[in-house]
């Protein structure tokens, strides 16, 4: 840990590090998820999604972004290379085979789900540790995220 003046505790400011490189890395991987489908998608309403999937992809690398900020106030290191990303991601593989914009819908709204749900959970967490500003940054990532499932999943015609 680098020297900080932040008030808050050491072992909070390194658990809350430790999360948010978590996340970092699966942001960074996540936003090459969507590149992929933005890359790769064909079929009926291209155009639509291709340019949903690009500003999806754009958001989640502006969240990496905050992420990483965050680790760098808490006096920690942001681990935000391809390399440390590919090694520590939670995120599951994106099936590269794929180009149906129907099957990268449903494969980018899995992988938004995932992604907002484990932040959400940190968020608890790290409240819970006493560190409300990591956890409203947290909070903030994850209602960015569910807006953008919502957004993929509204070109899905998925009944109930």
């Amino acid at each position: 840990m680098h020297f900080t003046h932040n008030t808050l505790p050491l072992l909070v400011r390194e658990e809350s590090v430790n999360i948010l490189n978590r996340h970092l890395a699966a942001a960074i991987d996540l936003q090459a998820q969507i590149k992929q489908a933005h890359w790769n998608a064909r079929g009926p309403g291209f155009i639509a999604i291709h340019e949903l999937f690009d500003r999806t992809a754009s958001l989640v690398a502006d969240d990496a972004d905050q992420l990483a900020e965050r680790c760098a106030a808490l006096g920690g290191t942001a681990a935000g290379t391809i390399q440390v990303a590919t090694e520590t991601s939670y995120m599951l593989r994106y099936p590269l085979a794929i180009a149906d914009t129907h099957e990268h819908v449903f494969a980018v709204s899995a992988a938004l789900a995932a992604f907002g749900q484990a932040v959400r959970d940190s968020a608890l967490a790290v409240a819970h540790n006493g560190d409300g500003d990591t956890a409203d940054l947290l909070t903030q990532v994850s209602r960015g995220v569910h807006r953008q499932l919502w957004l993929v999943e509204a070109n899905a015609a998925v009944k109930v």
